[in-house]
């Protein structure tokens, strides 16, 4: 079995499988019968026959059946009928087909999961049998399935033998039942896939119930017997649990058989089709008669049942569905094909080249018949068309494509075949609307059945008809609209719209012929011979129709307004009107056909998807189109409303008069006015127009699924300028009513309400509201540039608000339409793994090429320079850390030879000066790691590149090499051991933890060399550390562990616990144990573990317990502190570390747990540390391993008192640890320093330092950051006695040591200095970093000090090393330059005391001043802190071999403690990293108020938990918040993740990198003189300020000034200030509203108007800018600029009035006038007078006062009655002077 993950199992199966079914829920097995199955007898059960397996490693169950019996209850039982075999299943919806041999009958299932009373059911039913025989059976059942589905050896058969049950004694243990999870456990997986046993059955395994060979299907032979072998004579009984079934088939549906004799077969195809309006049905073909039989079924009304309805038969060889336009291809026995929706035939499909086979007219309705017809001979393809009346050839192949690239062979000129006897055999394949023929001569051909409608317009119309007609009617009409369309020789393309029209005007019963707009449809050719039957024959002579048509063709208009025509002065033709008075009386519907009741309704419809496709500027050429046919059928409707509204629309294509088809009154009663249909028509334009003038409206009507937009556009209005937040909330709305086919009740109480701006919730919320809400339906940036734009400009001010301050959370779809490409590609980046990061892609080229290919590689070429040079962008730091921390290239030996030096002596100078710089060398890559971490994503072909260890030199002047390896002086050995350790870890900590890396490639990378294996376990540590070895099998890591490496597995074990850190993983456990003895048995066999291994392990368990206060674990560890050592010579070595590292362990056991260590009251674990910690008596050992310790070590003479001097370190570090922050005092005395001279003598200076540590963490929050707190430290008696180190002469005194005093002095000084570098770890703390800086310098000149040998230079070395530790702790990552000098100074120094460890602090401390490149800083968590303190363990090897007091390989768990902190902003449209200026707000604390603060980043960010939230700043950038209050997770995600954070540069604005002092933005530039001219500022500016391309190719070609402009100075001007007003208030996308505004103007100047659209448009926006909803939300932002222009609006309102009122007294006064009385108007004028009518929303003349217009004397009088008719005032005074009879307009 192959999942789609890509992974694969094979599962052995306890019987042969005759079909297997994939279904919802996993697979569904059918088991095959053999021949010679003994039929049980009647005490026996027979077995189940079908089985369902939902998991690959699940065990197989029978299926249940729940068949409905006609009385009582439903039974369930398991399926164990022979005869029912599956035929068909699908999965949506799920039900199965199954077909029952005995009784010859199909049966429909639905599948589902059982329900748990059947569950019951069915095993009570199989356990309480009538006799106990019985109840043996069926556990036997389960018994069998069990034991051979786990894969042992084959049994008995239980069909021969049930009274003797062979079971095995292996198969009664098995698993629980219910351990059902995919995953049992990972060794059941590995042994169902690959154990070697299985090999060896799962071949016979086939044949366990020892089923015979011979199948039923002739298509699986099997050859094999399997021989009937009885493991165990002994009768065991099973102690077996039954298997619980997990599907059940619930019965649907039988057929009913009708006539006995003839004989009922399978069907051999079975498919579910719909029909054209979405009726189901399932159809199954039945060969052996010839039938295809189709059962419509529904969903009931609750959704949880199908219905099944009734059955008809169709005549039928074979048939396959054609999904894509809802129908089925049916091959009749005859050899025709017949297209079918649903069960509703449609019309032979007609394929050029292969001949029809017969041409007999056979009934339309399908019936049985010969499988031969009389085939004719094919008829030549033209007399084929014309004989052709009643039945429609479909012709799938539109003969404009060559047909003859169909096949080659198949397709001949003259339609004859080379053997005439082909014919079409078969169909398959269907997929979409393409169906493979199977010829009988066995070629095949691959058909495509055409599509219902290509155009748009005429989907969209058909949609809607479909919808509003009642289904019967809607199948017939769109088959008769399907055959039109695909009739043989189909239309060209763009004249589906004609052919759509005719056909439908046809089925609504006009005679299209006599019509005078579809007579002039101009079909290519003919039409064909369905349209026009009537045109067959045509008339030998003409008639005066004739010359009609001609003069009434577009040609002919053409003509007439021709140039040539005018010059030639031919006087146009008058039609005779005559001619057109004849035509009405002639011109009847008639009222039998189909659509002729449904007329009404069918207008409304189409008039809504009118209104709808207004709101698409794309679809304009069909608007007209439409137009044409809706005038017609209103007019003849006599709806004069709607005339009058579409005249208002298209005055151009609105004739004042028109050809009417009269209905006869009688006829009109038939026609079904539906419920929805108004009388008003409705318009959107007017209804948004209503909305933003505060006016009610009745509910907007829509089709659901067709006129989405109109509901979009009425949703979005109404939630932000009405304020309702409740419209798209719920789905009945009441803005909306949808249109139904069932009458509804009439709303009247909800006609006129009225809408009222509520004031419900901030603005800006709204504006989000209605954002998100548009996203989730679906809309996108596209939708809105096709709407038009006074109808976008509410949702376009929506998204302008939104845009300013977004929210960071906010869905991707969301961000990309409000234009914030930046959030958007913040949201999708997300978890893309990189090979590496889009940031780093530019910088492996950065480098010079030329230095590179020479040098070998240091470790260091994959940093990411590109934001380095960001970070550090003033000097060249970033090189010098590398020349510092570099590994790779020979030292310089520099040594003067003197003259008394022999040559040999010279070679050994410089041998032994390189073994002093070679100390310094191999403590680099520790640091190295530091720098590089996390920076590089390996590719997994190639192994990772370790950079080699160089410890050779190079002595000036002749270059020559020096070598440790001559003999000369005395190497220690493997001095290098280490050291290429940790050069592996720093190659290895490269690896970012996104990267892909999977087992194969670890093991890839192991070297070929023994002497690399150091390399290779520091490799496998850093792995543990950044997350990747948890992918290691734990087959390798046992591999690696058996080598007994003791590097590999110090490596190994710490790597695999820091991987684990803190998840108390047992397999783990097992793993560290074994290397620990105390934790194994204490009968266990003594294991030689080497002692840093067992070193390891201990820090191991405590990683793994980190946190969890594990009981034994911390009993055990707290034993291990004081570990004596044993008789022989084991742990006598190095005890220090290992002790320290029990200590270190149970410190991160119990980690922060203070007093509450629930459960651990008894093991007293503070007192027993304290008492390893002063000493004294030790105590009997309790627990398992008291035998150990009976005899004392013969070596080491310790007596019965504590060893201080080993168990002191980690004792007082797991104080620490323990009680970590808690500020507990009573722990916090026992760790201050001993303030009497007598007891100081008693402690090693040293442990000051871990003392006063301990006690400061413990006081956590009483650490402040100046010199003053660190010397409250130090006790008085050392305060006051303490030699200042610069004195010469030393005071003496004989009962205080001086010795003891300085050196305590200086190390409680480095101790509470490196609290405080724990304290402000990775914060930059401005007072903490002084203070620290300051004690670092003192302690440099104490070095050099005269007196500094009292306190003795190692100790001040080592606290100078432990103080730069802590300054670079507190600077992590941030390259302070101070802190570099001091490392850089600390560099030069070699020799004399600078011993090995010194160098690793101090490269150390470098490290972490870069840590990462700068990406990274140090977290002050509990866990960091734990782990920082066993990486920077203040007591320092000596030499690189050197694990006495610390291990080494913990100097690496600093790792744990670094977090990404770099926030690196990226120019979305530049993709690279840039300047941006962040302010960051800290939550307030117990020492500071909430504050802000300002950083320009790309910087390292405070602890996320100190802070509230981070927001970018403007005026450069678009603003963007993250809040954290709401949680870390989204800015953790972006650091983890490289930290880019994407930023987008405002229009008009320089990044800081071009411009830091934003003096070049254009905004500056032009604030200086804001008077005219500076507007038109010149577009080759633009380009500084903006990268829109489309923005910029606007400059260059509208705004640029030729040659002679003339006139044209003018437009350029204004496309310039335009183009200035967009980019400057950030509203590029209002350019196109700018220029379609002026276009509009120009053209009402020019009396050019050819439709209103436009000034409707003019008007919304209009009316927008002075809602009441706009002006409120103005006042509530003042400072945000206004959407558009505050000039450019009243100048457009103006130019319109003008050219207007011009027109009024130009002659246009007599047309209103006239158009209000309702006289006809003459022609020239209609365009104008549209115009008018619509900007100034003059009300039809239907709604003027009855009583006469001139009935009103005064202005008074008319304004009153005009009151209810909500016309403007505006409009009212131009209108006054006309009604009041007045000449004179009143506004001039």
């Amino acid at each position: 079995m192959h999942s789609i993950e890509g992974k694969d199992y094979i599962a052995s199966l306890p019987f042969q499988v005759a079909n297997v079914w994939a279904t919802k829920y996993g697979l569904l097995f059918e088991r095959s019968s053999s021949s010679h199955e003994v039929p049980p007898g009647p005490p026996r059960e027979p077995l189940p026959t079908m089985f369902s397996m939902l998991h690959p490693l699940d065990e197989i169950t029978p299926l249940v059946c729940k068949s409905g019996s006609l009385f009582g209850s439903a039974r369930v039982q398991y399926v164990v009928d022979q005869a029912m075999k599956i035929v068909f299943l699908n999965i949506n919806p799920s039900i199965v087909m199954t077909y029952d041999a005995v009784q010859n009958v199909h049966s429909v299932w639905t599948l589902r999961r059982v329900k748990s009373e059947e569950e019951n059911a069915v095993l009570k039913f199989s356990e309480q049998g009538a006799t106990p025989q019985n109840a043996v059976t069926s556990s036997s059942l389960t018994a069998h399935l069990r034991s051979l589905s786990k894969g042992d050896s084959p049994v008995a058969s239980p069909f021969q033998n049930y009274s003797s049950i062979h079971s095995q004694s292996r198969s009664a243990s098995s698993p629980s039942l219910h351990s059902r999870s995919p995953s049992i456990s990972n060794m059941a997986a590995l042994s169902r896939a690959h154990s070697p046993a299985l090999g060896v059955h799962s071949f016979s395994g086939v044949q366990r119930f020892n089923l015979s060979s011979h199948n039923q299907s002739p298509k699986r032979h099997s050859i094999s017997h399997s021989p009937n072998s009885n493991s165990n004579g002994s009768f065991l009984a099973p102690e077996t649990e039954p298997i619980v079934p997990e599907l059940c088939i619930d019965h649907l549906w039988t057929e009913t058989v009708t006539n006995i004799r003839e004989k009922n077969s399978q069907a051999s195809k079975v498919f579910i089709t719909s029909d054209l309006c979405g009726q189901k049905f399932l159809c199954f073909l039945v060969e052996s008669q010839f039938q295809l039989r189709c059962v419509k079924f529904q969903e009931s009304n609750d959704k949880t049942q199908l219905i099944f309805g009734s059955v008809t038969s169709i005549h039928a060889k074979d048939a396959a569905p054609v999904e894509k336009i809802d129908t089925m291809l049916v091959l009749e026995g005859s050899g025709n094909l017949v297209l079918y929706t649903g069960v509703v035939r449609v019309g032979k499909v007609f394929i050029p080249g292969l001949p029809a086979p017969s041409l007999t007219m056979s009934n339309t309705m399908p019936r049985p018949s010969t499988p031969l017809d009389g085939v004719n001979t094919p008829k030549p393809l033209s007399k084929l068309l014309g004989s052709l009346d009643e039945v429609v050839l479909l012709s799938p192949v539109p003969e404009l494509r060559d047909s003859s690239k169909l096949h080659d062979s198949l397709y001949n000129e003259d339609c004859t075949f080379q053997q005439l006897g082909t014919y079409i055999h078969s169909i398959r394949d269907p997929v979409h609307n393409r169906v493979t023929l199977e010829l009988s001569n066995g070629s095949m051909v691959r058909i495509t059945i055409p599509e219902i409608a290509t155009s748009e317009l005429v989907q969209t119309c058909l949609q809607a008809i479909k919808f509003i007609l009642p289904k019967e009617i809607a199948v017939q009409m769109l088959v008769k609209w399907y055959n039109v369309h695909s009739a043989p020789g189909g239309p060209s393309y763009h004249s589906e719209w004609n052919l759509f029209v005719i056909c439908l005007l046809n089925m609504m019963g006009y005679n299209t012929d006599r019509l005078a707009w579809t007579r002039n449809f101009d079909f290519e050719g003919s039409l064909s011979p369905v349209i026009a039957p009537k045109k067959a024959r045509p008339s030998e002579t003409g008639s005066d129709d004739d010359w009609e048509y001609l003069l009434n063709s577009d040609y002919h208009q053409n003509v007439e307004s021709h140039l040539l025509n005018r010059s030639l002065c031919l006087s146009s033709l008058e039609i005779s009107k005559g001619k057109d008075k004849e035509f009405p009386h002639n011109l009847s519907l008639d009222s039998s056909t189909l659509l002729f009741t449904h007329i009404p309704a069918i207008f409304f419809v189409l008039h809504l998807v009118y209104e709808e496709l207004k709101l698409n500027t794309l679809m304009g050429e069909g608007i007209g189109s439409l137009v044409d046919l809706l005038v017609q059928l209103a007019r003849d409707l006599q709806l004069g409303p709607y005339v009058d509204h579409y005249y208002r629309d298209y005055p151009s294509l609105v004739r004042a008069t028109g050809q009417m088809c009269t209905i006869d009154q009688g006829q009109t009663g038939f026609m079904h006015h539906p419920s929805f249909f108004t009388a008003e028509p409705p318009s959107i334009y007017h209804w948004v127009s209503s909305c933003l003038q505060g006016e009610g409206m009745p509910p907007y009507p829509y089709l659901p699924g067709i006129c989405e937009r109109s509901r979009l556009v009425v949703l979005s209005i109404a939630l932000y300028i009405l304020g309702d937040e409740s419209s798209v909330s719920d789905e009945a709305s009441q803005y909306l009513s949808k249109i139904t086919i069932t009458p509804q009740k009439l709303q009247v109480e909800q006609e006129e309400k009225r809408f009222s701006f509520r004031h419900s919730t901030s603005v800006s919320s709204l504006a989000e509201r209605l954002v998100v809400w548009m996203t989730s339906v679906g809309f996108t940036l596209r939708d809105l540039e096709t709407l038009p734009f006074g109808v976008a400009l509410p949702i376009r001010d929506a998204i302008y608000h939104c845009r300013e301050q977004p929210a960071s959370d906010w869905p991707e779809a969301v961000c990309l339409l409000i234009g914030r490409q930046d959030l958007s590609k913040q949201a999708c980046e997300g978890n893309l793994p990189r090979g590496k990061s889009s940031v780093t892609q530019v910088l492996s080229s950065d480098v010079p090429s030329g230095t590179e290919a020479e040098e070998e590689d240091d470790g260091m070429n994959d940093m990411n320079h590109e934001v380095m040079s960001l970070i550090w962008s003033e000097d060249l730091r970033v090189q010098d850390v590398r020349r510092l921390l570099q590994s790779a290239h020979p030292v310089r030996v520099n040594v003067v030879q003197y003259p008394e030096l022999s040559d040999h002596e010279f070679i050994e100078e410089k041998e032994n000066r390189l073994l002093q710089l070679c100390q310094r060398t191999m403590a680099l890559p520790v640091g190295r790691g530091m720098f590089t971490l996390f920076s590089y994503h390996p590719v997994p072909t190639e192994p990772l590149p370790i950079p080699k260890l160089n410890l050779t030199g190079r002595a000036p002047p002749r270059n020559t090499t020096v070598d440790l390896n001559s003999g000369n002086i005395d190497v220690p050995p493997n001095m290098t051991s280490w050291a290429s350790f940790h050069n592996g870890v720093a190659a290895g900590l490269k690896i970012a933890p996104a990267s892909q890396i999977d087992s194969a490639w670890i093991v890839y990378n192991k070297p070929k060399h023994a002497e690399l294996a150091n390399e290779y376990a520091g490799f496998l540590m850093a792995l543990g550390l950044n997350g990747h070895l948890t992918k290691l099998a734990t087959l390798n890591i046992h591999d690696y562990l058996t080598k007994g490496h003791e590097m590999t597995s110090i490596g190994l074990l710490l790597g695999v616990s820091a991987a684990k850190l803190g998840t108390m993983d047992m397999s783990i456990t097992r793993l560290l144990s074994i290397h620990i003895p105390a934790l194994l048995p204490p009968t266990s066999t003594e294991l030689d573990v080497p002692h840093n291994v067992q070193v390891a392990a201990v820090v191991g368990i405590g990683l793994v317990y980190q946190g969890t206060a594990h009981r034994h674990t911390a009993e055990v560890l707290l034993a291990e502190i004081g570990r004596p050592p044993g008789p022989e010579m084991e742990y006598c070595t190095d005890r220090e570390s290992y002790s320290l590292a029990a200590g270190l362990a149970l410190g991160m056991v119990c980690l922060g747990h203070g007093s509450n260590l629930i459960g651990m009251s008894d093991l007293n674990v503070p007192e027993q540390l304290y008492q390893y910690m002063v000493g004294g008596h030790r105590r009997f050992q309790a627990g398992m391993h008291r035998e150990k310790h009976k005899s004392p070590s013969y070596q080491i003479k310790e007596g019965d008192t504590i060893n201080v001097d080993v168990t002191c370190p980690g004792a007082t570090l797991a104080l620490a640890m323990i009680y970590l922050k808690t500020n507990n005092r009573s722990i916090a005395d026992w760790l201050r320093a001993p303030d009497t001279m007598y007891l100081l003598d008693f402690v090693k200076p040293e442990f000051l330092l871990l003392r006063t540590l301990a006690r400061c963490l413990i006081l956590w929050d009483d650490i402040l950051p100046n010199s003053k707190w660190v010397d409250s430290n130090v006790p008085q008696i050392i305060r006051e006695n303490s030699i200042s180190l610069s004195e010469i002469e030393l005071p003496c005194s004989e009962d205080l040591n001086l010795e003891t005093l300085s050196q305590a002095h200086v190390y409680i000084i480095a101790g509470a200095c490196l609290s405080l570098g724990f304290r402000f770890a990775g914060s930059e703390n401005l007072s903490a970093f002084n203070c620290l800086h300051k004690f670092a310098k003192d302690f440099m000149t104490y070095l050099s000090a005269p007196n500094a040998s009292v306190t003795g230079p190692y100790n001040l070395e080592t606290c100078l090393s432990v103080v730069l530790l802590s300054l670079a702790m507190v600077m992590a990552g941030s390259g302070n330059l101070k802190v570099l000098q001091l490392c850089r100074f600390l560099h030069m120094k070699t020799g004399g005391e600078m011993n090995y460890g010194f160098h690793l602090a101090h490269h150390m401390a470098l490290g972490l001043l870069f840590l990462g490149g700068g990406r990274y800083s140090l977290s002050t968590s509990n866990s960091s802190i734990a782990a920082l303190l066993c990486a920077l363990y203040p007591h320092f090897p000596a030499h690189s071999t050197d694990n006495r007091y610390h291990l080494q390989a913990l100097r690496h768990l600093y790792v744990l403690a670094a977090e990404p902190r770099l926030l690196v902003p990226v120019d979305v449209d530049t993709n690279t990293p840039c300047y941006a200026l962040l302010e960051v707000t800290y939550k307030g604390t117990q020492w500071y108020e909430q504050t802000k603060e300002e950083l320009m980043a790309p910087t390292l960010l405070p602890e996320l938990h100190l802070l509230k939230q981070i927001k970018v700043k403007g005026p450069r950038y678009w603003e963007l918040l993250i809040d954290l209050s709401k949680g870390t997770q989204h800015l953790k995600s972006i650091l983890s993740k490289d930290g880019v954070l994407y930023v987008k540069l405002r229009a008009g604005q320089l990044s800081y990198k071009e411009d830091p002092m934003g003096w070049q933005s254009l905004l500056a530039q032009t604030v200086a003189n804001r008077n005219s001219e500076a507007r038109a500022f010149k577009p080759e500016t633009i380009s500084a300020f903006t990268s829109d391309p489309a923005l910029l190719s606007f400059a260059e070609y509208f705004c640029k000034p030729t040659v002679n402009m003339g006139q044209k100075q003018e437009i350029l001007d204004l496309f310039s200030s335009v183009l200035y007003e967009c980019v400057t208030q950030e509203t590029p996308e209002m350019l196109p509203a700018y220029i379609a505004m002026d276009q509009a103007i120009r053209r009402l100047g020019k009396r050019e108007m050819s439709e209103t659209s436009e000034l409707w448009q003019i008007k919304l926006v209009l009316e927008f800018f002075s809602s009441r909803s706009h002006q409120e939300r103005v006042q509530n932002h003042p400072k945000r600029g206004l959407f558009m222009n505050s000039e450019f609006l009243p100048v457009v309102k103006c130019t319109i009035d003008n050219t207007l009122d011009q027109w009024l007294r130009a002659g246009g006064g007599v047309c209103v006038r006239a158009y209000l009385s309702g006289q006809p108007v003459e022609e020239s004028q209609l365009t104008m007078l549209a115009c008018f009518l619509a900007y100034h929303s003059v009300p039809a003349p239907r709604h003027l006062p009855p009583m006469g217009l001139e009935g009103s004397t005064s202005f008074a009088e008319l304004l009153f009655r005009f009151k209810q008719l909500k016309m403007p005032v505006r409009a009212l005074l131009r209108l006054a002077p006309l009604l009041l009879g007045n000449p004179q307009p009143m506004v001039m």
